[in-house]
């Protein structure tokens, strides 16, 4: 059976783009009985999906219908039998309708009127149709419907409802639109050459999986799958939850297992929303319970791993500086003498003139260090005739203002302190090598636990037919993207442990600390 499901999703699959996920949404709605709603914009390959869902079947009918506003009974029913009315029996020529169909595709669904909607409703639930004062059991395997929105109309709940699978399509990305352009220029798959299923088939899948159990984990996602759900106001009927039992029994059992696991129960997610927007909820609490997001993860190790590399950086940097037997500090001059000044200051010249500061009223007053000549400060600041400039009120001439030495330009050389080794307390180094230690740990396991979390999604992606794509693929991807770094964090914080270690710790002798 698994075999022939994916020749079947190969043709199915054949000349759409990325369509993987609702073609097998449709197949897996088809084998367990059930229905799928198709939302998106026109022109996204619904009806094409259909047709081959069709040609994927041996021996059955084919139903396609477009609703309107103004559609009749008649339309998706058959006409009336004109022979049964002058019988006066109320009777509908059901022969290639849907009530004669396997496979339905009903375009614009919630266009359905008062007078479609109560035997629609009995047909999808029941697959059972009144004809006149007969009810007729029908052969109808699953219905594709389709719509541009959700429906608005209260009325239409119960409809709604009747749709298990909901899957919301969108137009092809950006990153496919080659591949969209060059569709004509690959040959299509023969239809006439596939494996096709039979009715038979569906019942022995059905019966097959009537017995599949949840696995515990599979068990536990059921029930917090609930509570979350409750806590978003989502409602979820008994008999939703009872035929989405049934769908994972059939995923269990197509994948030629005995029972249901946790990764079964990612097809939930297209089971539980009531509007699109829950959907993307659905995938995030998915992502959590299964302890999938590494993007999360790696954020929060990169937070705390730039706070200690900064905290190591700056211990590393720590020294303490010198003093001689009064206090003072230390400093080295360029000769290698030491002294108690911490820099050296001299009057600025240049070929042999002194050197001075322009007026304070100046951005710059070092003229970007080169200072100004007597001539050049004469010049530029002082007027011609009186020699005088506007300072703080009032005139100063310019030899009271090179007699004030705040005026000169001086050339300033700071000396280098002279350090020694900083001597951190033992209890400062033993916790911050215990807290790095922590998150080193942390890192080690997260690094484990992705690394075998990619291996089972590989797996699932090869082995699980029906989830080889879409979720499962986008969480393989971000793993396999960001495992990297998470090990390169790991490297980092083995770094840090080493600075920790490498950190002077002050000796104690009979309890006095030297």
């Amino acid at each position: 059976m698994k075999s022939k499901l994916l020749s079947i999703f190969s043709y199915i699959e054949s000349g759409l783009i990325e369509r993987t996920v609702p073609v097998r949404l449709s197949l897996l709605a088809a084998l367990s009985g059930e229905h799928l709603l198709l939302l998106g914009p026109p022109g996204t390959a619904k009806s094409e999906m259909a047709r081959k869902l069709c040609h994927a079947f041996s021996d059955i009918h084919y139903f396609e219908r477009l609703l309107t506003r103004f559609s009749v009974p008649e339309e998706l029913f058959g006409p009336l039998s004109i022979k049964a009315l002058e019988e006066d029996r109320y009777h509908r020529l059901t022969k290639s309708y849907l009530p004669d169909a396997s496979i339905a595709f009903i375009d614009e669904i919630f266009k359905a009127n008062s007078a479609i909607l109560n035997s629609l409703l009995t047909l999808l639930n029941e697959r059972e149709f009144d004809n006149g004062s007969v009810r007729v059991t029908t052969p109808l395997i699953s219905v594709i419907a389709a719509s541009n929105e959700l429906p608005e109309d209260e009325g239409l709940d119960a409809l709604y409802d009747r749709f298990l699978f909901r899957y919301q399509l969108s137009p092809v990305s950006d990153e496919s639109f080659d591949a969209l352009l060059e569709l004509n220029s690959e040959p299509e798959i023969d239809a006439s050459k596939l494996d096709k299923l039979t009715t038979k088939d569906i019942d022995a899948v059905q019966c097959g999986s009537a017995s599949i159990k949840l696995d515990p984990t599979a068990h536990a996602i059921f029930q917090k799958l609930r509570s979350f759900l409750a806590d978003k106001s989502i409602y979820i009927s008994d008999r939703r939850w009872r035929k989405a039992l049934k769908i994972l029994q059939v995923s269990a059992y197509t994948n030629n297992r005995n029972t249901i696991d946790k990764w079964d129960c990612l097809l939930l997610s297209h089971l539980m929303w009531q509007s699109p927007e829950q959907f993307d909820e659905l995938t995030n609490w998915f992502t959590e319970e299964l302890n999938l997001d590494i993007c999360a993860s790696a954020k929060r190790i990169e937070k705390l791993l730039l706070v200690w590399e900064q905290q190591l950086f700056d211990d590393t940097q720590k020294h303490t500086h010198k003093t001689n037997i009064h206090g003072e500090k230390i400093y080295i001059t360029p000769q290698g003498e030491t002294t108690t000044q911490h820099e050296q200051v001299s009057l600025a010249e240049r070929d042999g003139e002194v050197l001075f500061l322009s007026p304070p009223d100046q951005q710059d007053r070092t003229n970007n260090g080169l200072g100004y000549t007597l001539c050049e400060l004469e010049d530029m600041f002082f007027d011609d005739k009186y020699k005088q400039t506007h300072l703080d009120g009032r005139w100063v001439d310019v030899q009271n203002y090179i007699n004030n030495t705040q005026n000169r330009l001086v050339n300033r050389v700071e000396f280098e302190a002279l350090v020694d080794d900083y001597y951190f307390t033992q209890e400062y180094v033993v916790n911050q090598q215990a807290e790095l230690s922590d998150i080193y740990n942390d890192v080690v396991a997260l690094c484990i636990n992705y690394s075998e979390l990619q291996i089972q999604l590989e797996s699932v992606e090869t082995d699980n037919i029906w989830l080889s794509s879409g979720f499962v693929k986008t969480a393989y991807c971000k793993i396999n993207n960001m495992l990297p770094q998470l090990i390169d964090y790991q490297q980092r914080l083995q770094s840090l442990l080493n600075m920790n270690r490498s950190l002077k710790i002050k000796k104690k002798i009979h309890d006095v600390e030297l």
